[in-house]
């Protein structure tokens, strides 16, 4: 029995791996685009924020960090440029726990229990394996592979 459920699953690998990794992508697609939509509409709080948490230049900090969520939130939905906006993303959970959770650190393990260290592992996971086959990535480098792939003539094989 559990042999044959061992088969199964390895058989299904690519589909559960695509399922993961899409699953993955729109749940911190979706919270950050949010976050960069409410943060776009409420700059000036924003700007306030960024300034007593000592982050350099909150005034151009600010609404790049909220247009770069918004933005980033709805390119991982999408799955579309997934692995390179994952990386300054991974910058922003980052500044956000050596900025507004600092404070909370008492020993090297409280990090594992911030919500923007689990984001961060999400963007790690999208940036190093793909957005997965459920993706816009997918689909255009499947189409544009398509179109590269030269196509030999017939016959060509039975000359050589």
């Amino acid at each position: 029995m559990l042999t044959t459920l061992r088969a199964r699953l390895v058989a299904s690998r690519d589909s559960l791996e695509a399922a993961a990794l899409f699953l993955v992508r729109l749940s911190a697609g979706i919270v950050f685009a949010m976050s960069g939509w409410g943060k776009l509409h409420n700059l000036p709080a924003i700007i306030d924020f960024f300034t007593e948490l000592g982050i350099p230049y909150p005034s151009l900090q600010a609404p790049f960090v909220s247009g770069l969520e918004l933005v980033g939130g709805l390119l991982l939905i999408a799955g579309l440029f997934a692995r390179l906006i994952s990386l300054p993303l991974i910058g922003t959970m980052v500044v956000a726990m050596v900025t507004a959770k600092a404070s909370e650190v008492e020993a090297w393990h409280d990090v594992l229990g911030f919500i923007e260290w689990h984001y961060l592992a999400f963007f790690a996971v999208v940036a190093l394996m793909g957005p997965g086959k459920l993706s816009l990535d997918h689909l255009l480098t499947k189409k544009l592979l398509e179109k590269r792939a030269p196509v030999a003539p017939v016959g060509a094989a039975l000359t050589t």
